[in-house]
Protein backbone atom coordinates (compact mmCIF):
# COMPACT_ATOMS: atom_id res chain seq x y z
CA UNK A 1 0.00 0.00 0.00
CA UNK A 2 0.92 3.46 -0.85
CA UNK A 3 0.99 6.50 1.75
CA UNK A 4 0.22 9.89 0.38
CA UNK A 5 0.75 12.38 3.33
CA UNK A 6 -2.30 14.72 3.83
CA UNK A 7 -0.71 17.80 6.14
CA UNK A 8 -3.79 19.86 5.04
CA UNK A 9 -1.56 21.00 1.83
CA UNK A 10 -0.20 19.68 -0.98
CA UNK A 11 -1.55 19.32 -4.65
CA UNK A 12 -2.93 15.92 -3.38
CA UNK A 13 -6.08 15.91 -5.98
CA UNK A 14 -3.79 15.71 -8.84
CA UNK A 15 -1.39 13.19 -6.99
CA UNK A 16 -4.10 10.94 -6.50
CA UNK A 17 -5.47 10.96 -9.63
CA UNK A 18 -1.92 10.67 -11.40
CA UNK A 19 -1.79 6.97 -9.53
CA UNK A 20 -5.12 6.21 -10.42
CA UNK A 21 -4.10 6.51 -14.04
CA UNK A 22 -1.49 4.14 -13.29
CA UNK A 23 -3.22 1.89 -11.52
CA UNK A 24 -1.60 2.43 -7.79
CA UNK A 25 -3.47 1.19 -4.47
CA UNK A 26 -3.01 3.74 -2.07
CA UNK A 27 -4.46 5.54 1.03
CA UNK A 28 -4.31 9.60 1.71
CA UNK A 29 -3.31 9.62 5.82
CA UNK A 30 -3.83 12.37 7.77
CA UNK A 31 -2.31 10.48 11.12
CA UNK A 32 0.90 8.23 11.60
CA UNK A 33 -2.40 5.33 12.07
CA UNK A 34 -2.04 3.07 9.06
CA UNK A 35 1.36 4.25 8.00
CA UNK A 36 3.20 1.52 9.58
CA UNK A 37 1.73 -0.72 6.51
CA UNK A 38 3.26 1.40 4.01
CA UNK A 39 4.71 -0.05 1.36
CA UNK A 40 6.31 3.25 0.14
CA UNK A 41 5.13 6.96 1.17
CA UNK A 42 4.59 9.96 -1.07
CA UNK A 43 5.60 13.47 0.63
CA UNK A 44 3.33 15.64 -1.81
CA UNK A 45 4.22 19.49 -1.80
CA UNK A 46 2.98 22.98 -2.30
CA UNK A 47 3.07 25.65 0.02
CA UNK A 48 4.91 27.24 2.58
CA UNK A 49 7.83 25.40 4.28
CA UNK A 50 7.08 26.58 7.67
CA UNK A 51 3.76 25.72 7.42
CA UNK A 52 4.66 22.27 5.84
CA UNK A 53 6.78 21.11 9.14
CA UNK A 54 4.63 22.52 11.81
CA UNK A 55 1.11 20.70 10.31
CA UNK A 56 3.52 17.80 9.83
CA UNK A 57 4.19 17.86 13.45
CA UNK A 58 0.69 19.08 15.08
CA UNK A 59 -0.14 15.83 12.93
CA UNK A 60 2.28 13.64 14.57
CA UNK A 61 3.30 12.51 10.76
CA UNK A 62 6.97 14.18 10.96
CA UNK A 63 8.43 11.58 13.48
CA UNK A 64 6.18 9.06 11.89
CA UNK A 65 7.64 9.85 8.29
CA UNK A 66 11.37 9.73 9.26
CA UNK A 67 11.01 6.52 11.69
CA UNK A 68 9.50 4.93 8.08
CA UNK A 69 12.31 6.19 6.11
CA UNK A 70 15.14 4.72 8.80
CA UNK A 71 13.23 1.50 8.11
CA UNK A 72 14.08 1.32 4.39
CA UNK A 73 10.30 2.39 3.18
CA UNK A 74 10.76 4.15 -0.19
CA UNK A 75 10.01 7.87 -0.03
CA UNK A 76 8.65 10.17 -2.61
CA UNK A 77 9.08 13.73 -2.11
CA UNK A 78 7.22 16.00 -4.25
CA UNK A 79 8.49 19.94 -4.52
CA UNK A 80 8.24 21.12 -1.09
CA UNK A 81 8.57 17.50 -0.05
CA UNK A 82 12.03 17.50 -1.60
CA UNK A 83 12.56 20.84 0.46
CA UNK A 84 11.52 19.77 4.03
CA UNK A 85 14.65 16.81 3.51
CA UNK A 86 16.98 19.60 4.29
CA UNK A 87 18.08 21.07 7.34
CA UNK A 88 16.40 24.30 6.85
CA UNK A 89 15.01 27.03 4.69
CA UNK A 90 15.10 30.87 3.57
CA UNK A 91 11.17 30.35 3.39
CA UNK A 92 10.64 29.96 7.31
CA UNK A 93 14.39 31.55 9.27
CA UNK A 94 14.47 29.13 12.31
CA UNK A 95 11.82 26.25 11.49
CA UNK A 96 14.16 23.08 11.11
CA UNK A 97 13.81 20.49 8.26
CA UNK A 98 14.35 17.04 8.30
CA UNK A 99 17.85 17.22 8.33
CA UNK A 100 18.02 13.91 5.87
CA UNK A 101 20.49 16.19 3.96
CA UNK A 102 22.85 18.99 5.18
CA UNK A 103 21.99 22.26 3.76
CA UNK A 104 19.58 24.65 3.33
CA UNK A 105 17.08 25.73 0.83
CA UNK A 106 17.47 29.21 -0.82
CA UNK A 107 15.34 31.94 -2.31
CA UNK A 108 16.66 32.42 -6.22
CA UNK A 109 18.58 35.38 -6.72
CA UNK A 110 17.42 39.10 -6.48
CA UNK A 111 17.14 39.39 -10.39
CA UNK A 112 15.48 36.40 -11.04
CA UNK A 113 11.55 36.06 -11.84
CA UNK A 114 10.15 33.92 -9.04
CA UNK A 115 8.65 31.96 -9.16
CA UNK A 116 10.32 29.60 -11.08
CA UNK A 117 7.02 28.50 -13.31
CA UNK A 118 6.39 26.59 -16.42
CA UNK A 119 8.41 23.45 -18.27
CA UNK A 120 12.40 23.27 -17.94
CA UNK A 121 14.95 20.14 -18.74
CA UNK A 122 16.57 17.86 -16.56
CA UNK A 123 20.39 17.43 -16.89
CA UNK A 124 20.87 13.79 -15.48
CA UNK A 125 23.88 14.35 -13.13
CA UNK A 126 24.23 10.41 -12.05
CA UNK A 127 21.82 6.86 -12.53
CA UNK A 128 18.44 6.96 -10.63
CA UNK A 129 15.76 4.48 -11.77
CA UNK A 130 13.01 7.63 -11.38
CA UNK A 131 14.93 8.58 -14.44
CA UNK A 132 14.49 4.74 -16.52
CA UNK A 133 13.10 5.24 -19.61
CA UNK A 134 12.89 9.43 -20.22
CA UNK A 135 15.33 10.41 -22.84
CA UNK A 136 18.59 12.47 -22.16
CA UNK A 137 16.69 15.67 -21.07
CA UNK A 138 13.29 15.27 -20.10
CA UNK A 139 11.26 18.05 -19.68
CA UNK A 140 9.37 18.50 -16.71
CA UNK A 141 7.46 21.30 -14.88
CA UNK A 142 7.96 23.35 -11.70
CA UNK A 143 6.33 25.72 -9.96
CA UNK A 144 8.98 27.11 -6.94
CA UNK A 145 10.70 30.05 -5.77
CA UNK A 146 13.37 27.96 -3.97
CA UNK A 147 15.61 25.69 -4.44
CA UNK A 148 17.73 23.20 -2.76
CA UNK A 149 21.76 23.44 -3.37
CA UNK A 150 23.41 20.72 -5.18
CA UNK A 151 24.60 17.93 -3.50
CA UNK A 152 25.99 14.38 -3.53
CA UNK A 153 22.64 12.94 -3.60
CA UNK A 154 21.71 15.22 -6.62
CA UNK A 155 20.17 12.74 -9.54
CA UNK A 156 19.31 15.46 -11.93
CA UNK A 157 19.56 18.96 -11.90
CA UNK A 158 17.93 22.54 -13.67
CA UNK A 159 19.53 25.46 -14.34
CA UNK A 160 17.04 28.49 -13.63
CA UNK A 161 19.82 31.44 -13.36
CA UNK A 162 21.85 28.89 -11.39
CA UNK A 163 22.38 25.25 -11.55
CA UNK A 164 20.15 23.55 -8.41
CA UNK A 165 19.04 20.24 -7.66
CA UNK A 166 16.03 18.76 -9.47
CA UNK A 167 15.74 15.17 -8.04
CA UNK A 168 17.32 13.45 -5.57
CA UNK A 169 18.07 10.12 -5.18
CA UNK A 170 19.92 8.21 -1.38
CA UNK A 171 19.46 4.40 -0.56
CA UNK A 172 15.90 4.93 0.04
CA UNK A 173 15.04 8.34 -0.58
CA UNK A 174 13.57 9.93 -3.68
CA UNK A 175 12.74 13.61 -4.08
CA UNK A 176 11.64 16.01 -6.95
CA UNK A 177 11.56 19.43 -7.75
CA UNK A 178 8.87 19.41 -10.13
CA UNK A 179 5.58 18.21 -10.06
CA UNK A 180 5.37 14.93 -12.11
CA UNK A 181 1.51 15.07 -11.78
CA UNK A 182 1.32 18.31 -13.71
CA UNK A 183 4.27 17.04 -16.15
CA UNK A 184 2.25 14.77 -18.47
CA UNK A 185 3.57 11.73 -19.61
CA UNK A 186 6.93 12.13 -18.32
CA UNK A 187 5.53 12.64 -14.88
CA UNK A 188 3.75 9.74 -15.26
CA UNK A 189 6.49 7.72 -16.02
CA UNK A 190 8.41 8.97 -12.96
CA UNK A 191 5.42 8.09 -11.07
CA UNK A 192 5.25 4.96 -12.17
CA UNK A 193 9.32 4.38 -11.87
CA UNK A 194 8.54 5.10 -8.13
CA UNK A 195 5.52 2.80 -7.75
CA UNK A 196 7.87 -0.11 -9.39
CA UNK A 197 10.36 0.28 -7.35
CA UNK A 198 11.44 -3.54 -5.55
Amino acid sequence: MIAIVDYGAGNLRSVQNTLDEIGATYRVLTSPEGLEEATKIVLPGVGHFGQMMRALGERKLLDAVVERIGAGIPLLGICVGLQCLFEASEEAPGVAGMGLFKGTITRFPAHARVPHMGWNTLDRVQECQLLDGLGDQPYVCFLHSYYAPMCEATAASCTYEIPYTAMLHQDNIYAVQFHPEKSGPTGLRVMRNFIELC
